[in-house]
Formats: C-alpha cells, sequence, structure tokens
C-alpha cells in the first residue's frame, strides 16, 4: 500500500463524526446562527451531545449565557445556506432574514427551530468544565423534532476546506442494541 504524509491540519476531514448542522441561539429577544460540524453523540439516555464552539464566534457567548441551544439538521438542498451561515457573523446581520430561513418558536427552550431542517434537537447546556480550555459545550436533548415525511434525508458532511459530501448509499445489519 502506498501511504503519504498528511498534514495534521487536515486529519478532522477523514474524522468529522456526523453531519453539519445549524445552531441555533437566542438572548433579548434576538435570535442567531452559526455552522456546527465538531460534534458528537456522547451518551444515549438522556441523549448527550458534545460540541465545540469557538470562543470567536457570536454564538459562544449566546450559548455561555443562556445555556441553550437548538441544533437543526438540515438536508442537503440547504447546504448553499449553511455554508452562508458558516461565512457570516450573526453580531452583524440577521441570518435568519438573509439567508431565508424560518424561526419557529421551541417548546422547552428560548432559540428557535428552523422549518426548513428535517430535524430539530432541543438542549440545555448540561456541563461546561472543558468550555474555557476547549471551547467544549456538552448538551443534553431536552426535546427533539423530525419532519416524517422526510424519507431518507441527504444530510451533508464537512471534508475540510471547503469540501463536503453527501450522505450516501444506507445499509442495514444485525445488531444486539437495544
Amino acid at each position: 500500500m502506498a501511504r503519504r504524509s498528511l498534514a495534521l491540519s487536515k486529519v478532522y476531514g477523514l474524522l468529522e463524526p456526523g453531519p453539519v448542522v445549524l445552531l441555533s441561539t437566542a438572548r433579548a429577544g434576538k435570535a442567531n446562527l452559526m455552522t456546527l460540524s465538531w460534534h458528537t453523540m456522547m451518551e444515549f439516555e438522556p441523549p448527550l451531545v458534545g460540541c465545540v464552539v469557538s470562543d470567536r464566534n457570536h454564538s459562544f457567548r449566546l450559548l455561555k449565557a443562556t445555556r441553550e441551544c437548538v441544533i437543526n439538521i438540515p438536508t442537503a438542498d440547504l447546504a448553499e445556506k449553511v455554508v452562508g451561515c458558516g461565512n457570516t457573523t450573526g453580531a452583524d446581520i440577521d441570518k435568519f432574514t438573509v439567508f431565508g430561513l424560518t424561526p419557529v418558536p421551541a417548546a422547552l427552550v428560548g432559540a428557535p427551530l428552523i422549518a426548513e431542517c428535517f430535524a430539530n434537537l432541543e438542549c440545555r447546556v448540561a456541563d461546561t468544565r472543558m468550555v474555557a480550555s476547549y471551547g467544549f459545550f456538552v448538551l443534553e436533548v431536552v426535546r427533539a423534532w423530525l419532519d416524517r415525511a422526510v424519507v431518507r434525508p441527504r444530510t451533508i458532511h464537512h471534508l475540510g476546506h471547503g469540501n463536503f459530501m453527501t450522505a450516501g448509499e444506507r445499509i442495514k445489519l444485525r445488531s444486539k442494541m437495544k
């Protein structure tokens, strides 16, 4: 097998754990969005999600202050809007208006759901011990929503440096998981 060295700055493109999502936050009546791909499941029940939000992002301050958010999972048809949200700051613009996304009130948190996303996870911050060092928040999903009309959603996955792929073919294998 012919192997070549890979720049360490490109390792994350090999390990991206899941779909690119839009993290919504809100404070003082103003909602914000950020694009997020650095997240991971940590526990089944209650569902815990770990995510990295840089302290350079406007959303960092909102999430740290309110301790709640919504993880909105888009499909590939929203890819350009998702990337647009990631390339702008909510400190300067209203991303919902600029990118034509619809905020919907959540049931249990102050941050809005995004109507155009096929799944929405209302979250509260469960642990902040690694926020100061790594920007790593542990979120507990307190309510989950799914658009059952969306069958086999094609999610987008970040590979780094503007490269993405969509979720591919599914296979079903025997499992002993309950």
